[in-house]
């Protein structure tokens, strides 16, 4: 059994990269899931609940950053 060195849960928060980098790989694994089960997307935007079709969803690049997709197609803008 190998000896795995402790994580420092304080500084991975305070830090906040790899907690950025989680929440949008997981937004992207929910959006194939839908998509790839022909679920919509339920989005808030200009004050009201839109739904979004499964072959409307556009997924990004594992890679992209949020900021660079257009708002109508982030989920919560």
């Amino acid at each position: 059994m190998s000896e795995k060195e402790p994580k420092d849960v304080r500084a991975i928060m305070l830090d906040g990269t790899a907690v950025q980098r989680a929440h949008r790989e997981s937004w992207i694994k929910a959006l194939e899931r839908h998509k790839r089960l022909g679920n919509p997307i339920v989005v808030w935007r200009d004050g009201k609940v839109v739904w979004i079709p499964a072959e409307e969803i556009v997924i990004p690049d594992s890679g992209t950053d949020r900021a660079s997709i257009p708002s109508d197609r982030i989920p919560g803008k």
